[in-house]
Order: structure tokens, then C-alpha cells, then sequence
């Protein structure tokens, strides 16, 4: 039996025997609380005598037909496929099925609102999704039309990829049909239903096709005062105009709606003319300006799919990458050159690439272009190298061909292919039709090959200072030995007037294991030499020794943003690679960052100090850093301007770092009111998190927790909560914490992420050593017995990463070794964790050397 499976080579021959034409999907929604009506028909051609199978996961499936003739379900549905033989050249399937809610965020999702009692329901397709809701042949690759036919309650609003059309009411039951107008031809993971008592605001804006589109933003009716539709729809029409005129391309569907809601996995997902988001987005509390800058990337990332992803689809899953790292890299311009949030390729580097990085040098790298076999390829294969990795190589790709030629080709690519299925290669024709340049060794180096280059830089000085050779050096790691071809931008920053500002750059190509860069001889040798300027590159940098000093001195002083976040990005390399000790990070870090001004610098940083400390310090000095850090903290939140967004940041950053009663004693005053900080409104939010630190400490209790949820019933309220209990320090807390993640299989997904990162706060190190048996003989039974977003949650989030000693490294180690005919995604999860552990001991044996680290 397949069980939920399906290979790349099923999807191909199943590809090769037939071709979609249509769905037509009726859906009752009246049904109650665990299951729905689903009835699909389905029309689509073959080879005469063929045999192959459609997908779907149901409770119970009471009629199957094939052109009329009725199939015993019991005969032919099994696991999650419905045999199909003896095939005509055009054939009529009908599927009436009971099909299952969820609570997992994946199918069609079911959520309760606490404060109001109100039901909501959404569908997340992407993977294979669909299949939970409707009958389909479940592939990218065969489309379809799918025309959607749905009742439920009349005080409900129902929203489609289509426009949604006047319900027609059924007095006697208080039930409605709504009866939408078939799609374009897309594929089955972009279909989407969305349903309830949502709130809702209109507007429209007009194409470039001189088509008026309309424009929707819903949201759940208890969370709508906060839903800020006004500037959505701002952000909005700045994208539409960006990417209308640089893909050549009018938007493709008939309208536009983007809704906000509960208990949601990712980001967004991309369905087509109906983007759901997730409700962090909607902002109760104050957050950071990372967080609202962040919202304005995602939802031009998910614009920017309805041409790349939607109207043309990869053909499999193996060009996952090239839909999301285009999406990522066209976001991420758009957020630059149309929004007001111009310094984003900041923040790219500063999350997207530092997550690309330590991606790619885990064990478990792989090409840009993935070897994807079958589904539980795909899940694990969202990752740092699908999206930052392929975005950041994309850059470098648009840098090299040049700007112009490269919206020339992708506008070529969607003229060419649209409604269709596409593979990378159409892509790089058109890229080198427009650009002139011979992409085929390009691609082979960056798309083919995994592992991240490091860069270096050679310099040689006369006696008055001037260079007289200046060269790049490239090496990579001896099991991904690839040497690769990068356009790299080299800055000259020297101290003036207090401030290190660039005075020359150089764009260069840099190719093999040395480039001599001639054209740098004869200047003066700068206070600092920044390799990867600008950022076109994807390469870990060195700095040299004058360089790394100056910056360790001045890194606050440096006033372009971006040459900024690149210098944070070195250091922090070098101290993951063990080539620095990570106590040094600490000073750097506490002595710099009350000068950073981007919130994204600001927020990536603070963790990666976090993760210095409470990993990579040798054991010896943990209590010290940890002590070090958190006072470090609470001075720069005391000194931060008032009310400004590093004054949150270091507020919530102390709350997550507290080492002794005394900290515990300042963050419970300042959530009761007794002290303040000016400018600091201690909001719902806040306070929430405020609270969890005091758990991870022992300074509150259960009943304090209790007591918090009750007076903010919300399902924002519920997770805190979970995440405040689980962190609670003692072994008796986390027993039954764990009791609740692995015994019960009840829990919706936001409260299982929830739980299992408070389970493994840094706080609790003391009691996990007692639960890494209890972890690994979980594994393969949550493994076989949930879903795959629940098992990742809860196989990611409770390895106890820092615990970082050799004990839990041996562990793991032999946990793999007894395993090795373990589903391979499973195994990818586990040595994952591995290779953090390895990390951290190579980081802490570094600190032991270094004899500035304390006693």
C-alpha cells in the first residue's frame, strides 16, 4: 500500500496516461463538526484501456462511478486512492465521499473562536492537500478548471479562487449555495475555500489591462478592529504596478482577496485570487518594525506567485525551488523600489541568507534543484534552500545578465508558457535569449551542486599604505568541493569625521580558487575591506585581521545598513565555524547593537546572541554568559529610546534571557506596572511574554497562567499559555507538558509549535536530560501516526538542541545508526538536530581556547 505517498515517477506515468479537463466539486458544509460532504465529478481523457488512480483521503466514500458505471468503493478506494481501469479515450468519474476537518492546518481547517464561539473554516492544499477535500488527481502538472459548489450557513461569507456570487438562500434551514464560475486552468494546490462569519472590506484597482480588479481583505469578526485593511490595500496596489510593468505581464485572474486566518502553518499560501495569510499579521499588540516589514514582503511574495507559480506551475516538485526563490527575490525588490521599505535588502540578508547559510551546511544540504522522489521529499524540502538560497542565487543571476534582460526574460517565460507547466530550463532559455549570455555552466554550478563558498580577501601594502595586490580567494568544504562563479561588489570604508563610510567600490567577476583584482593596486589600504558590497554575491565572507578589528570597534559606526548587516553576517560566521569564540561574539554584540538601526538586524542578531550563549560558550562559562547577556540586555533596554522599536526588542530579548531572581524581579515589576519604562505600554502581547520568561525561571506558576488566560481568552491567549506551561522549569511541569504533546493527538498545530518551543526553553537544560530517551523512542511512533506538519512540529521542535553535549550527540548517533531503513525525511529531521549538536561542541571546545573567556 502507498499509504498518503505518491513518487515522482507515479505522478509521470500517470501524466504520460492522461489529461485533466475539468472539476466540478459540490461541498456541504452542514454536516456538523467532523465532517463535510464532498461530491466530485471529474472529466478528464486517457489511453483506451488504461489503468491509473486519482487521490483522496476521506472517512467514508459512498458512491464511485466511471462513465456510468458504479465501482464498489471497498473494491477500489484503499490508503488514499481510488483504482481507475479499464479508461475510455474520455471519461466522467463521480465521487461522493465524507471527508474529515482538520485541526492540523492542513486540508480544510476547522477552528472555534474561544472569544465568540464562531466557526471558521479554511483550505491549505499546498502539498497534497487537496486530496483531503475532493476527489483530484493530485500533481502540479495536471491542470484543470475546477468550478466550486458550496452550502452552508447563510450568515456565512464564502470565498473561491472565482469571484463569489450571490448566495441563493434556503429559508427553512438557514443554509445557502453559492455557486462560483470555473477557474482558469491551474493546478489542484492553488484551489481555495475559505469560509464563515468573516468581516470584510472592498476596494478595487485597475490592471494594465484596463480590466477592473476587484480587491478583498477579510478577517475573523474578533480580531477585526485590528486588521489595518487600509494599508493592505496600499501595499497592495505598489505591487500590482511593480509587477505589472516589469513582467510586461497583465494580472491573470479576475479578482484579488487576501484573508487572515486562525491557527495557520506558514506565512501565506498563494491560491489563486484568494491568498490566505497567517493571523501574526494581524496586529493586536505593538511589534517590531521586522514584523510589519516582514508582512509587506509576504504579501508581495504571494502576489508576485499569481504570475509565478499560479498562471505558470512547475511541472513537478523539483522546481519547488524556483517558485518560491522567485517570489522571494521578486518581494524582496518590489518591497525596495515600490514600498516604503527601502532598506529590504537588509533584511534579506540578515534573516533570509543567514537561514540560507546554516541550511547549507548542514548535512542535509542539496542542490538549488532537489532530487524530490515522492511527497515526503517535498515537505522537507521548504526549507533555507528553496526559498533564501534560490532567491539569493536569483540576485546574483539578475546582477550578472543584467536587470533589464532579466525582466525581459521572465516577462518572455510567462507570455510563452502561461497556463502551463514549465521546468527550469525554459526559464534560462529565455534568460539567455534577452541577456545574450550562455547560462548552461552557470546553472550546473550554482543549481546542480550544494554546499556555500567562502570568500577571502588577499591584500598586500607598501610602506606608504598603498595596495599593490589585492585578490579574492574562494575555497568550500571538501564534500561539496564546487568551485563557483560569483559578481561581487568589494567596498572601501574609512573612518570619517566618526562615522566608517565607504570611499571607493569595485564590481567585479570572481571565478576559481584566486581572482586578481589589478584595478584595486595603487589605492590606499581603507580602516575596512568589505567583500560582497552590496550583496550580490550568495558566499560566506572572511574579514581580514585590520578589517575584523575596525569592525569589532566600530561595527556601530558603519552608515550604510546593508554593509552593516554584512559584517554582522561575517562575524557571525566565523563564531558558527569555530574560527572565533563565541565569547567574543557576546562583546560584540552587547557593544554594538544599541547603534543598529534595522529592526531585522536588530531581531536576528539578538537571537544569534542568544544561541552564542546558551551553545556555543564552553560549558564552564554558560552561567557566566548567560549572566552576562541578560544584564547586557536589561542596560541596553534601559538606555534605548523611548518607546522605540529596539527598546522592545531588548525588553523581550531580557524576558527570554533571565539568569537569576533579581532579573525575574525587574520583569515582574515592570508587568505589574510597579516600575515602567518610558515610552514602554506594556500591551496583551507583551505582557504575555513577559510572563513566559518568568516561567522559564520558576518565578510563576500554573495558576498565574490560568489566571493570565482567563482574562485573554483568545486563541493568541491559548497559545502564550501552552507556551508559558511548557516552559515551567520543574520535571513534574514538564511531564505533563509532554503528556500533552505526545499522548494526546487532539491539539490544533499552533498549540503543539507552542508547547514544544517553551518545552525546550534554555531555561530547562537542567531537566531535559531526562527526557532524550523519551524523545527518541517517540520518534518513529508520531512519525507513522500523525500528520507530517504535527510530526515536524513536534520532531524538530523537542529535540533538546541545548543540552549541546556529547551525551545527547552519542545519542543521536546511535538512534540513526539503529534506523537506517527509517523514512528517509524522518532521518533528514533527526541528523538535522545532529548537526547542531556537532556545531556546538566545536564552538565551545573554540571558546575553551580563548584566553579572554572567563573564568
Amino acid at each position: 500500500m502507498p499509504g498518503e505517498n505518491l513518487t515522482r515517477i507515479e505522478a509521470q506515468e500517470r501524466r504520460d496516461l492522461i489529461d485533466t479537463e475539468s472539476y466540478e466539486i459540490s461541498l456541504d458544509l452542514t454536516k456538523g463538526a467532523e465532517v463535510f460532504g464532498s461530491r466530485s465529478v471529474v472529466r478528464f481523457s486517457a489511453k483506451p484501456g488504461s489503468f491509473t488512480f486519482i487521490d483522496l483521503i476521506a472517512r467514508e466514500v459512498r458512491e464511485i462511478s466511471l462513465n456510468g458505471e458504479q465501482l464498489d468503493p471497498d473494491h477500489v478506494f484503499a490508503d488514499s486512492r481510488i483504482a481507475l481501469s479499464g479508461l475510455q479515450e474520455e471519461n466522467v468519474l463521480v465521487v461522493d465521499a465524507d471527508c474529515l476537518y482538520t485541526n492540523t492546518g492542513e486540508g480544510l481547517h476547522r477552528f472555534v473562536d474561544p472569544v465568540d464561539d464562531e466557526v471558521y473554516l479554511y483550505s491549505q492544499f499546498e502539498v497534497p492537500d487537496s486530496r483531503r477535500v475532493f476527489a483530484v488527481f493530485e500533481q502540479p502538472d495536471l491542470k484543470a478548471t475546477f468550478q466550486f459548489t458550496v452550502s452552508g450557513p447563510d450568515t456565512w461569507k464564502v470565498v473561491s479562487n472565482s469571484p463569489t456570487p450571490e448566495p441563493i438562500l434556503h429559508d427553512e434551514s438557514s443554509t445557502a449555495t453559492w455557486g462560483f464560475e470555473p477557474t482558469p486552468r491551474i493546478s489542484s494546490y492553488i484551489t481555495a475555500l475559505v469560509a464563515g462569519p468573516y468581516e470584510a472590506t472592498f476596494s478595487e484597482l485597475t490592471s494594465s489591462s484596463g480590466e477592473v480588479i476587484p480587491l478583498g481583505v477579510y478577517g475573523r469578526k474578533s480580531l477585526w478592529q485590528h486588521l489595518d485593511a487600509d494599508y493592505i490595500f496600499d501595499k497592495t496596489r505598489e505591487g500590482f504596478a511593480y509587477f505589472e510593468e516589469k513582467f510586461g505581464v497583465p494580472y491573470p485572474f479576475a479578482k484579488y482577496d487576501q484573508l487572515f486566518v486562525p491557527e495557520f502553518n506558514a506565512g501565506a499560501m498563494e491560491n489563486a485570487g484568494a491568498v490566505t495569510f497567517t493571523e501574526t499579521y494581524v496586529f493586536r499588540s505593538k511589534v517590531t518594525d521586522a514584523v510589519k516589514e516582514r508582512r509587506v514582503v509576504t504579501i508581495l511574495h504571494e502576489l508576485a506567485h499569481m504570475w509565478f507559480g499560479d498562471l505558470v506551475t512547475m511541472k513537478w516538485w523539483n522546481d519547488l525551488w524556483l517558485n518560491e526563490s522567485f517570489a522571494e527575490w521578486a518581494s524582496t525588490i518590489a518591497t525596495a523600489e515600490a514600498t516604503e521599505w527601502t532598506e529590504a535588502w537588509t533584511t534579506f540578508n540578515a534573516m533570509e541568507k543567514t537561514w540560507a547559510y546554516r541550511q547549507d551546511q548542514l548535512p542535509s544540504t542539496h542542490p538549488i534543484v532537489a532530487e524530490i522522489n515522492d511527497l515526503e521529499d517535498v515537505y522537507v524540502n521548504f526549507d533555507g534552500i528553496t526559498y533564501a538560497k534560490g532567491g539569493s542565487v536569483l540576485k546574483q543571476l539578475a546582477a550578472w545578465v543584467g536587470i533589464d534582460a532579466f525582466f525581459a526574460g521572465v516577462g518572455q517565460y510567462f507570455k510563452k508558457h502561461a497556463w502551463g507547466n514549465t521546468e527550469v530550463a525554459d526559464l534560462l532559455a529565455e534568460l539567455e535569449a534577452t541577456s545574450g549570455r550562455d547560462l548552461g555552466s552557470w546553472a550546473k554550478k550554482w543549481l546542480e551542486t550544494a554546499g556555500v563558498n567562502t570568500l577571502s580577501p588577499v591584500i598586500a601594502e607598501d610602506v606608504d599604505g598603498l595596495i599593490t595586490r589585492f585578490a579574492v580567494t574562494q575555497t568550500a568544504p571538501a564534500d561539496y568541493p564546487t568551485i563557483r562563479p560569483h559578481r561581487l561588489g568589494i567596498g572601501f570604508y574609512n573612518l570619517v569625521d566618526g562615522s566608517l563610510t565607504r570611499t571607493h567600490y569595485a564590481e567585479v567577476d570572481v571565478d576559481g580558487d584566486r581572482t586578481e583584482v589589478p584595478e584595486l593596486q595603487g589605492t590606499k589600504r581603507p580602516d575596512l575591506v568589505l567583500l560582497n558590497d552590496n550583496d550580490l554575491a550568495y558566499a560566506k565572507i572572511r574579514l581580514d585581521e585590520r578589517s575584523l578589528a575596525t569592525a569589532i570597534a566600530h561595527l556601530g559606526a558603519i552608515a550604510d545598513p546593508l554593509a552593516r548587516s554584512i559584517v554582522w553576517g561575517a562575524a557571525w560566521d566565523q563564531t558558527r565555524d569555530a574560527e572565533s569564540a563565541a565569547s567574543d561574539y557576546l562583546d560584540l554584540v552587547l557593544g554594538n547593537i544599541g547603534r543598529e538601526t534595522e529592526s531585522t538586524t536588530v531581531r536576528t542578531t539578538l537571537a544569534q546572541l542568544r544561541t552564542a550563549a546558551t551553545l556555543y560558550v564552553t560549558p564552564a562559562d554558560q552561567q557566566a554568559a548567560r549572566l552576562k547577556i541578560a544584564d547586557g540586555l536589561w542596560d541596553l533596554a534601559q538606555n534605548a529610546p523611548a518607546g522605540s522599536d529596539s527598546q522592545l526588542q531588548f525588553v523581550t530579548a531580557f524576558a527570554g534571557a533571565l539568569a537569576t531572581s533579581e532579573h525575574a524581579g525587574i520583569i515582574g515589576r515592570l508587568r505589574s506596572g510597579e516600575d515602567t519604562l518610558p515610552g514602554l505600554e506594556i500591551d496583551t502581547d507583551l505582557s504575555w511574554q513577559l510572563l513566559v520568561g518568568l516561567a522559564s525561571i520558576g518565578a510563576t506558576d500554573a495558576a498565574s497562567i490560568d489566571a493570565a488566560l482567563a482574562a485573554d481568552n483568545t486563541s493568541k491567549g491559548a497559545e502564550f499559555a501552552a507556551l508559558a506551561r511548557a516552559a515551567l522549569p520543574t520535571v513534574a511541569d514538564k511531564r505533563i507538558a509532554w503528556a500533552s504533546l505526545i499522548d494526546n493527538a487532539d491539539l490544533p498545530n499552533t498549540i503543539v509549535r507552542s508547547a514544544a518551543a517553551g518545552f525546550v526553553h534554555p531555561n530547562s537544560a537542567a531537566v531535559l536530560e531526562g527526557f532524550a530517551q523519551d524523545y527518541f523512542d517517540m520518534l518513529l511512533p508520531i512519525w507513522e501516526s500523525r500528520t507530517y506538519q504535527i510530526a515536524n512540529y513536534l520532531i524538530v521542535g523537542l529535540y533538546p538542541t541545548v543540552l549541546a553535549n556529547t551525551e545527547l550527540r552519542d545519542a543521536t548517533r546511535a538512534w540513526l545508526s539503529e534506523h537506517a531503513d527509517a523514512a528517509p525525511a524522518l532521518r533528514r529531521l533527526v541528523s538535522e538536530g545532529l548537526a547542531d549538536v556537532e556545531r556546538a561542541l566545536a564552538a565551545q571546545a573554540r571558546d575553551a581556547e580563548d584566553p579572554d573567556a572567563e573564568d
